[in-house]
């Protein structure tokens, strides 16, 4: 059976509504140029680890919860609100957007002007670091930026038309490391020392970049207003001065959406508040405990940056479908729960719990064969190759927790997601207290693959009680992994059978086995669905 007939009889076999096949396109649009904005940000990394080093990773990954915290209060949860709020509302989508943009940089801007006026006070009390306050301004002035891309993404998530956010992303990638390359050798060729600032300049210029990126694309895209104006504008001048006026009070009426945006938003803001503080207190607490362990400061954010800055990007690559999902299943979800179609919401967190864990499964078997790999064909590191096999754990319960949060927030339960993430941040920062100091960093990674199963079973038992779903444990659980054995067998067998050349790349030769590994998996999925 050819190729292209293989695929397009896998994908029938699936009876799709026409609601489904466009939450499918959008998901595999956002998982393209998910994929491109991961390996495009891998090249971005490597360069980075071989510029400014693991420390200065790790020193860049410290001051970031301070963004985080912003991103959380003024970006992020407007950006979910928006999309929540337009998609039950598209008729006044640009109308509500400008509400939301106008009530985002403000907070915006309070929040960077905060950062630029207590730098010191924040590296020393905060980051527990002086010598990161240089740092904070930069990381300050991207917040507006960050800001009004995040309100534009939301409201095109809302009106189900993901092209613009997903190739902001593509866009905020090369813009960043197209002008850090230049501004890098530049200073090389000049005999400058590149320090983490370089990371930190890299981080406004992606911020500055799709901010223009999504401002360029809202300003050329032709709102549904002025579209349906277009045709009703033919009348007399008095007609025209009585459509301004009417425009000037559909304004000022939309001035009053704020209320209903707000409380969508407030809700968002405080528990990811909460979270990102959470965050930021684990974040500023890893070196810290590692100190206590016995490392000195150069070699805790290190091993922090060694973590955060090389193995856990691994760990996260492969969510981008997971990710690009749960961006559409929150206002598809909001949609059906306004319509009162349960059965789509039972069908939704179905078809999400069993690609989640096909995928999470297949990412255990990939990380744990072929970590030390690319550990030290990526980042020439051995340690990154070993957090990143412990890791490869996390990856069924890390997908399932992103997704069926991203249900449970369409259906309005925000209070119950916020409950269950502190939960799993709590037990997560009481590895990192009282388990580093004693046992090191082995304790952060058992803490987190400990933290991201009891988040995805609470997530799990949050749905079941709202919205009745079908799952199987054969053909989610035992069947991926029988095939994955199979696989991994099947790709034992050709590996001594015919070795791949000992002159190509480390990371190449691994990459080539991890496709075909994937194709024998997927393969084997599809042959499963098509005939069994």
């Amino acid at each position: 059976m050819h190729l292209p007939t293989f695929l397009s009889s896998f994908l029938l076999s699936f009876p799709l509504s026409k609601n489904r096949r466009a939450f499918l396109a959008g998901t595999l649009l956002l998982t393209g140029t998910g994929f491109l904005c991961r390996v495009l940000g891998f090249f971005y990394r490597i360069f980075l680890s071989r510029t400014i080093g693991a420390e200065g990773l790790g020193q860049f990954n410290l001051i970031h919860p301070i963004y985080g915290i912003c991103f959380a209060l003024c970006a992020g949860s407007m950006q979910t609100a928006l999309s929540q709020y337009i998609a039950a509302n598209r008729q006044r989508g640009r109308r509500i957007l400008t509400t939301g943009l106008i009530l985002s940089l403000a907070m915006a801007a309070t929040l960077a002007f905060l950062i630029c006026r207590y730098v010191d006070w924040l590296a020393s009390y905060i980051l527990l670091e002086p010598r990161l306050a240089p740092l904070l301004p930069l990381m300050g002035l991207s917040v507006p930026f960050a800001a009004v891309h995040s309100c534009i993404n939301g409201y095109y998530y809302g009106m189900q038309r993901p092209q613009v956010p997903a190739f902001s992303q593509v866009a905020e990638q090369l813009i960043r490391m197209s002008l850090v390359s230049l501004l890098a050798f530049t200073a090389l060729a000049q005999r400058h020392i590149l320090t983490v600032r370089l990371a930190v300049i890299g981080h406004l210029i992606g911020e500055v970049g799709a901010f223009l990126f999504n401002a360029l694309c809202l300003r050329l895209a032709p709102s549904q207003n002025s579209i349906s104006k277009a045709g009703s504008d033919e009348g007399s001048g008095a007609n025209s001065e009585a459509s301004s006026e009417a425009d000037n009070v559909h304004v000022l009426i939309d001035l009053f959406a704020a209320q209903p945006l707000m409380a969508l938003a407030l809700p968002l803001m405080g528990s990811r508040l909460v979270l990102n503080l959470l965050g930021a207190a684990e974040a500023v607490w890893i070196p810290g405990s590692l100190r206590l362990f016995g490392l000195s400061d150069n070699e805790a954010f290190a091993v922090y940056g060694v973590l955060s800055g090389m193995a856990l990007p691994f760990i996260l690559f492969p969510s981008a479908i997971t990710n690009s999902m749960a961006v559409l299943l929150l206002p598809n979800v909001a949609q059906a729960q306004a319509e009162g179609r349960r059965g789509s919401i039972a069908a939704s967190i179905s078809i999400s719990l069993r690609y989640s864990l096909y995928m999470g499964i297949f990412c255990i078997g990939i990380f744990t064969e072929f970590g030390m790999e690319l550990g030290l064909g990526v980042f020439r590191d051995t340690q990154a190759g070993q957090f990143i096999q412990v890791l490869a754990w996390l990856c069924p319960f890390l997908y399932l927790a992103t997704t069926m949060g991203s249900i449970l927030n369409g259906l309005g339960r925000t209070r119950t997601t916020f409950l269950q993430n502190t939960a799993a941040l709590l037990l997560r920062i009481g590895f990192v207290v009282f388990g580093i100091p004693r046992c090191g960093i082995h304790a952060c990674l058992i803490g987190m693959l400990a933290s991201e199963l009891l988040l995805a079973l609470l997530h799990l038992h949050s749905l079941k009680h709202l919205v009745p779903f079908t799952w199987n444990a054969w053909d989610m659980l035992v069947k991926p992994a029988l095939l994955l054995i199979i696989s991994l067998g099947i790709h034992r067998f050709f590996a001594v059978l015919l070795p791949l050349p000992a002159w190509l790349p480390l990371f190449i030769r691994a990459s080539l086995q991890i496709l075909f590994v994937g194709c024998c998996y997927g393969g084997l999925l599809g042959l499963m669905h098509i005939y069994f």
